[in-house]
């Protein structure tokens, strides 16, 4: 059963080598997948689980010239198995010896907090694909960043829904970018912004949301403190609506009728206010 305090065991392995590290993410995988063919490495990283898990459980990352492999859950062993044996990194055109393998693991627990966190993207968030790119570049400036921020909820509920994090309490978040102008990538019709967002959901760092976090997009990293921000009337509404459209589509085929009973919304410690389901649609 799916619960609010589901534990969520987190792995970081820092991998320094001899010389800096220009490669991409996907490069680095496939010489780790080559260098490591029998172990449960592989299918994480080749998408054979895909269908399993739609959030991807391990994820590489070069971050300043340096590679990061985050494991979440099931991601987690299977990291902890290679890390002794990772001497060396042999891309053909270079080889990359390994002077150190760092690791961190954590039990994280996706939770909710009273102070909305900051959370800066270290990569550019792809937050357009081919279907919301065009829809996107016909707004107005105010309606282009009302949806951004709705896509960037739907992004962190998508993340805590795969996780095992239910919906008992809200998950806000506030959008900041540097610029509306999309950021051209390595797939047509993607569209990517750089800048910040808060949340009030707890997220491992360095993982990623968004659209193509396996090629190391969307990779953010926490500040680990709350900072003041408000949220207006029609922010509020704005992620009330973003919460009520993804637990709607959540829907299974066999339940008959409403699906959403009752709304209601609470502070903290306060008391429960019903909200009128119509408002949301």
């Amino acid at each position: 059963m799916i619960t609010s305090t589901s534990t969520v065991k987190s792995i970081l392995l820092k991998i320094k080598t001899d010389k800096p590290v220009r490669k991409t993410p996907y490069q680095v995988k496939g010489v780790i997948m080559k260098q490591f063919p029998n172990e449960e490495i592989v299918p994480m990283l080749n998408g054979a689980y895909r269908k399993k898990f739609l959030y991807p459980r391990i994820q590489v990352k070069v971050i300043d010239e340096e590679i990061f492999i985050i494991g979440l859950n099931q991601g987690v062993e299977p990291i902890i198995k290679i890390k002794n044996d990772v001497k060396e990194l042999n891309f053909g055109d270079i080889t990359f010896n390994v002077e150190d393998c760092k690791i961190e693991e954590k039990t994280q627990i996706f939770q909710l907090t009273s102070n909305l966190l900051k959370y800066n993207f270290i990569s550019n968030w792809v937050a357009l694909n081919h279907s919301t790119n065009n829809k996107y570049r016909a707004m107005k400036d105010a309606n282009q960043l009302e949806f951004l921020n709705k896509l960037l909820g739907e992004n962190i509920v998508f993340l805590a829904r795969e996780v095992g994090f239910d919906f008992e309490k809200n998950i806000f978040s506030k959008i900041n970018i540097s610029s509306l102008e999309p950021i051209s990538t390595d797939q047509k019709g993607w569209g990517a912004f750089q800048g910040e967002f808060y949340s009030n959901l707890i997220l491992p760092n360095y993982i990623g949301i968004g659209n193509g976090i396996t090629r190391g997009y969307g990779t953010i990293f926490g500040e680990n403190r709350g900072e003041s921000i408000n949220f207006n009337d029609n922010d509020l509404l704005e992620n009330l609506k973003t919460l009520f459209a993804t637990i709607s589509k959540s829907k299974p085929d066999t339940v008959k009728g409403s699906f959403i009973k009752k709304v209601s919304i609470a502070s903290t410690m306060g008391v429960g206010l019903e909200i009128n389901t119509t408002s949301l649609r």
